[in-house]
């Protein structure tokens, strides 16, 4: 739609990235439009976590839009790079999305395209969200109903896959899907095409997160299964409820949180209220649509290929999409009973009472540690008991492996990471703490050698348990260049190692040899920060003043033989 540049604002002497609307579309009403709408609605936004947009125009024919110049990369880049980020990370991004995207709906806008490709994240951990260009105000009545299907696929909420407009709540469910690919590396609903993905996200509930990895809490992933819910009814009322949750899913009372089970009927609001509208209707609806919304316009027709291949695929879609709901409702419908309450039952046990429930058992099984569940015998199950689930629906049992885990020992002095993996290998979560410690000459401690643990060493921890382990915040101090005697080659060295900017003045002086540190900005004893500048003034030897010569006269006195004084030319009387 656009060609992104990166600009220097030579005003005001910063970076900026500038947004200039495709040449062969400047000329097409309809992407004028859209371009500008994207301006005047991102414009509205002042958030640290939205990409601040600094001016937008016209010249000579092109539209374009200045932004801020994020220096980062993408989160889905990051997420390629790593796979599934740790705990503390996703709950971090989340916080930030959340109230981004808070801020966006108390404006009346819809981002519709939340996605990681539009997340861009820096160095420091600071998201930004961008691409505001397919959102819309809630008053606006330029987007129709054919153009409600844009956003990727893979985050589209079943909504808008089922031809229906964009609502608050269709960000929260793109939302759940986003925190679902933080945590797992992977996304929940894959498939050849479109299509079939888009079915997908009408038809399946969204895979456990904690069946794909065991140390994330309840609380977590309840998180998820509410925000992707596929009826609207069931998921958080508004961005706000998501984001406290977000930030007290890791508190220690919601640690045993139940399983997240929903009140209203996940197929009731996605098939049922829906008016199926044949493919004819579809098909005139749609030409009447984009007729009104370009107004008339003559130029229509000349409407560049990437725009036909849009409306395409939509069209593709959304007839795809209505085919499913058509078709499969009368092909697949099954009856759907309750999965009843296998926990601590033997596997023997279990299985028979889910198969005379009308379930298929997976033979693979799960393990996981249990305080609670003796060993052998079924903690609980996937799908989790009381969910309904058609006949047939294969159940996998989740059985308790005991109270394996390992007798800590005394981790001071060895290294942070090393104990980290050996640790994170029994599931044992590993808290870092730093501590002040000033560097010594010697290096006696080094920067990740642990200084200290809670709790001590003989503790039995088990899979889930928390240890902390106390590293060094390693502290360099400035020495006294001047008593000490530092030389120029030194001083640089030392600012080379802890980067820091370093400036030399002369200084005239009788008093010191030249080359010799005579004075220091930094006071002896002060911590050195990183990038802070330095200045180290260095003595010069002082210019000295020419002499003045007296030439002399020529009366000058001479001396005789005898050691006399006697004048020469001297007048007489």
């Amino acid at each position: 739609m656009a060609n992104v540049y990166l600009a220097h604002d030579l005003i005001l002497d910063r970076d900026v990235a500038v947004k200039i609307l495709r040449g062969d579309l400047a000329d097409d009403e309809k992407f004028v439009r859209r371009f500008q709408r994207e301006a005047i609605a991102a414009s509205s936004l002042s958030h640290p976590n939205i990409v601040e947009m600094y001016d937008v125009g016209e010249d000579d024919g092109k539209y374009y839009i200045v932004m801020e110049y994020v220096e980062g990369k993408t989160l889905k880049s990051l997420i390629k790079k790593r796979g599934g980020l740790t705990l503390p990370e996703v709950i971090d991004i989340m916080t930030q999305l959340t109230s981004a995207i808070a801020c966006a709906h108390d404006s009346n806008i819809i981002h519709r395209d939340i996605k990681p490709q539009n997340v861009l994240i820096k160095e420091d951990g600071i998201v930004k969200i961008t691409d505001f260009g397919i959102a819309m105000a809630l008053n606006s009545n330029e987007l129709t109903q054919t153009n409600s299907v844009m956003g990727s696929v893979h985050y589209l909420p079943p909504e808008q896959a089922n031809g229906k407009g964009a609502t608050l709540k269709s960000d929260i469910y793109s939302l759940g899907i986003v925190m679902f690919e933080l945590l797992t590396g992977q996304l929940p609903f894959k498939g050849d095409n479109a299509v079939e993905i888009a079915i997908k996200q009408m038809k399946n509930q969204i895979p456990s997160v904690c069946n794909i990895n065991s140390l994330i809490p309840q609380s977590v992933e309840n998180i998820i299964l509410k925000a992707c819910a596929k009826n609207p009814k069931n998921r958080y009322n508004n961005v706000v409820e998501m984001y406290n949750d977000i930030e007290t899913c890791l508190d220690e009372e919601r640690m045993n949180e139940k399983r997240y089970v929903y009140q209203y009927s996940e197929t009731e609001d996605i098939e049922d209220t829906k008016e199926v509208k044949n493919i004819k209707e579809i098909k005139e609806t749609k030409e009447k649509s984009e007729l009104d919304e370009i107004e008339d316009n003559e130029d229509n027709k000349k409407s560049n290929k990437a725009f036909i291949i849009i409306g395409i695929v939509t069209a593709v879609l959304i007839i795809g999409a209505i085919i499913a709901i058509i078709a499969l409702p009368k092909t697949t419908k099954v009856k759907e009973i309750t999965v009843p309450d296998v926990s601590k039952l033997t596997i023997a046990a279990a299985e028979s009472k889910l198969k005379e429930a009308g379930f298929e058992v997976n033979e693979q099984r799960e393990e996981r540690t249990s305080k609670d569940i003796e060993e052998g015998y079924v903690i609980m199950t996937d799908p989790p008991q009381g969910v309904n689930r058609k006949k047939g629906t294969v159940i996998t049992l989740i059985i308790s492996s005991g109270e394996k885990g390992i007798e800590i020992e005394n981790y001071v002095g060895q290294n942070y990471h090393e104990v980290k993996g050996k640790l994170e290998a029994f599931g044992i979560k590993v808290v870092e703490e730093k501590k002040d410690v000033e560097k010594d000459e010697k290096d006696s401690v080094k920067e990740y050698q642990i200084l200290e643990q809670r709790p001590i060493a003989g503790t039995k921890l088990i899979e889930g348990d928390t240890i902390t382990l106390i590293t060094p915040n390693l502290i360099v101090k400035y020495p006294n260049f001047v008593e000490e005697k530092w030389t120029k080659d030194a001083i640089e060295k030392f600012c080379k190692e802890y980067e820091i900017s370093v400036q030399f003045v002369e200084e005239e002086t009788d008093t010191y040899e030249a080359g010799t540190v005579i004075k220091q900005d930094r006071v002896a004893g002060t911590q050195v920060k990183k990038g802070y500048p330095l200045v180290v003034t260095i003595a010069k030897e002082k210019k000295k003043e020419p002499i003045e010569t007296v030439l002399p006269t020529d009366d000058k006195e001479k001396t005789t033989d005898n050691g006399e004084k006697t004048e020469e030319n001297k007048p007489n009387n």
